[in-house]
């Protein structure tokens, strides 16, 4: 597997800007179910029950960063704010940032179907290390991590706009106030078993192109547009 050494460990830590007290709770959160499947006589420990708390940790940071911002919206809005905010296509999105998919331990059946590229595997991943972060350093190391993570998110977020109900009709609205062409999507990759496949969408606005991923084209579509306009709010 990759990452084995201590060194490569280390590295992966100054990426995330953390450094662990206690090394194996960072081993456990990279620890996909198939790779402790395959070591269960060693006794290794997934990562599944890393992920539950992560989620709460992440809900709990970014509804209260959200609260922060927003003090006016009603939980309505509020909630579907933060629902785009910790879909698993942005989760994934972060922890592609961070290298995880380079350093998550995998079971051999899994690495051959392409496990490391997942997007529902790197979300899930994401929520561990958080969750690995609060259990070793408390809630502040986890919440600088998270408002680090979503921090250019949470930016290009209006409270005057309509955004985040639906990126493709916001942004075509965006190229016609431009002048530009409208959008196009093209469905550039498909990864993972037909069980479980995800699709990788790009999205060509002028001369600006932005990818999404999503279980079906038309989220993949959605979380595409979502970047472009995250994109154009940071110009």
């Amino acid at each position: 597997m990759l990452y084995r050494l201590q060194r490569d460990l280390s590295e992966f830590e100054e990426r995330l800007g953390y450094r662990f007290e206690h090394r194996d709770l960072l081993t456990r959160a990279l620890t996909h179910k198939s790779y402790s499947h395959e070591a269960r006589q060693n006794g290794v420990q997934d990562n599944e029950t890393f992920e539950f708390l992560g989620d709460s940790v992440l809900g709990f940071v970014v509804g209260d960063l959200l609260f922060q911002k927003f003090p006016t919206l009603d939980e309505g809005a509020l909630s579907k704010i933060k629902a785009y905010l910790v879909s698993a296509g942005s989760l994934a999105v972060k922890a592609r940032h961070f290298g995880m998919g380079e350093v998550i331990y995998l079971g051999v059946g899994e690495e051959k179907s392409g496990g490391r590229k997942k997007e529902s595997l790197l979300a899930n991943v994401f929520e561990a290390i958080i969750a690995a972060i609060f259990l070793d350093g408390g809630i502040e190391p986890a919440r600088r991590l998270i408002e680090s993570s979503f921090k250019r998110d949470l930016e290009s977020v209006d409270e005057d706009d309509l955004l985040f109900h639906d990126y493709k009709t916001a942004l075509q609205e965006l190229a016609q106030g431009k002048g530009l062409q409208l959008p196009e999507y093209n469905v550039v990759d498909e990864v993972g078993p037909d069980h479980d496949k995800r699709f990788v969408v790009e999205v060509k606005v002028g001369n600006h192109l932005a990818r999404g991923e999503g279980s079906s084209k038309k989220e993949a579509q959605q979380q595409a547009a979502w970047h472009a306009l995250r994109d154009y709010s940071g110009r």
